[in-house]
């Protein structure tokens, strides 16, 4: 596991976190002893045997069976249950996941009211057990330094800012009246509210990236190829030439952190890796060969498991969807058999009644995975993703593992999860504590 270092925010980020503080979390305790829990340690195969766990502050302090706390420990008797490293999913979208999309089209929409609305899914988003997320996209500065401060619960976020897209690609989320800001002046309101930038040519690209960045990005996401929740772009069409995007790679570069693209097809993945790039998202329409230079390049692929249709998605989503779909069957286990770099997330997109499923989503990697290898990769696996922020990271501590040394991102589970998974999908009933950063935000232990 790699140390995630910590680096600076943007100035701006940092005036937002002196906005207040008051969470409504347990209270800590300098030390919390964990005794008679079984561990799965973000690698292993099996559960360990009953042992403790002290956790002092915010990191995990020792483990073993002869480890002690001070007079005034708060003592936590795990009865047996599993001990785990908190979940990480490295694709959410923080505001765009909390609103409708007619709550963003409304004209009356505020960044306060966006950001009230994250918050309320941020707070739900860690009581079902994931401490540590990936924003890969969207405006989430206010809310990341929030939870920062103490001001919302929720996750560890690490942000991408506004998605970088060229005009008719994925992120152009204008509207039919809305014309192109180079030709007449008036920025988009998707990109007034933060969403998006539309960069065009070498040096707008550059200039992107660079705005992210200095508002604290820990990476950068641009789009790479055709999307389905975007009404100009058929999914087939690659986006960005290869000089615009190996200018985004040397921004971020310069900084030391990394690209990751917006992708689906052979041909707009092989041109991203061309340019540098580090990571891809999405990737259901890939070939086994442009697999095979992922591997060869030391690219990860960040992929999910996506429902077929929901109750709300529009019909022009949905039909475009439909080779993502087809093709995400194939991706997985072609992926692991030639040992791709994977890491799963969500991408819950405008629909705020799908959040709830974010757990239950796991479940669908039991058809190629085993569970010790589906909790590794939620655990382990996506915190080296987060790692390739480096320096740029906003947190320091290790993450992913429960070790001595690593950060308190613990959850305490009814029963074994190696042996039955969906344990893991029904957080409200098998979680029954919850830690992050060594502060307890969930404990049932003390009604049963």
């Amino acid at each position: 596991m790699k140390e995630v270092r910590g680096g600076l925010v943007g100035l701006s980020a940092l005036l937002l976190c002196l906005a207040g503080f008051g969470v409504s979390a347990a209270a800590a305790s300098d030390e919390i002893l964990f005794r008679e829990v079984r561990i799965f340690d973000g690698t292993s195969e099996r559960l360990s045997e009953p042992t403790r766990v002290l956790v002092r502050g915010k990191e995990i302090a020792a483990i073993g069976d002869d480890v002690t706390g001070g007079d005034d420990a708060r003592v936590i008797d795990g009865q047996g249950h599993t001990l785990m490293p908190g979940l990480i999913d490295v694709h959410v979208h923080m505001t765009f996941g909390a609103l409708a999309m007619p709550e963003l089209m409304a004209p009356d929409l505020t960044p306060e009211r966006a950001e009230a609305a994250a918050a309320r899914e941020a707070e739900a988003m860690l009581l079902r057990g994931f401490t540590s997320v990936r924003d890969m996209g969207g405006p989430v500065w206010g809310l990341k330094a929030g939870i920062d401060a103490g001001r919302y619960i929720g996750p560890r976020i690490w942000p991408s800012g506004a998605t970088i897209s060229q005009t008719a690609g994925h992120g152009d989320f204008r509207l039919p009246h809305e014309r192109s800001r180079r030709f007449f002046g008036e920025p988009s309101r998707a990109e007034l509210l933060g969403a998006t930038f539309i960069a065009d040519g070498r040096a707008d690209v550059l200039t992107a990236v660079r705005e992210n960045l200095r508002f604290g990005a820990s990476q950068i996401k641009l789009m790479a190829g055709g999307g389905t929740s975007s009404a100009y772009d058929p999914v087939d069409v690659t986006q960005y030439t290869l000089d615009e995007m190996k200018a985004g790679v040397e921004a971020a570069e310069d900084w030391g952190t990394y690209v990751s693209v917006h992708a689906y097809t052979p041909r707009a993945v092989r041109r991203a890796i061309e340019a540098g790039v580090r990571v891809i998202e999405h990737g259901q329409m890939l070939d086994e060969e442009t697999l095979a230079l992922l591997v060869e390049h030391d690219v990860w692929l960040s992929t999910q498991t996506l429902r077929a249709s929901t109750p709300d998605m529009d019909p022009l989503r949905l039909a475009k969807r439909e080779p993502v779909i087809r093709g995400q069957a194939r991706l997985w286990p072609m992926a692991r058999d030639l040992g791709v770099k994977l890491a799963w997330g969500t991408d819950f997109l405008f629909e705020p009644a799908l959040n709830p499923e974010q757990s239950a989503l796991i479940l669908q990697l039991t058809e190629w995975f085993l569970p010790e290898e589906i909790l590794k990769m939620l655990t382990h696996d996506n915190a080296q993703l987060l790692a390739l922020s480096g320096l740029r990271s906003p947190y320091s501590g290790r993450i992913g593992v429960v070790e001595e040394g690593a950060l308190a991102d613990l959850l305490l589970v009814r029963g074994d999860p190696l042996e039955d998974l969906a344990l893991i999908a029904d957080p409200e009933a098998n979680f029954v504590v919850i830690m992050k950063d060594g502060v307890i935000y969930k404990d049932t232990l003390a009604d049963d």
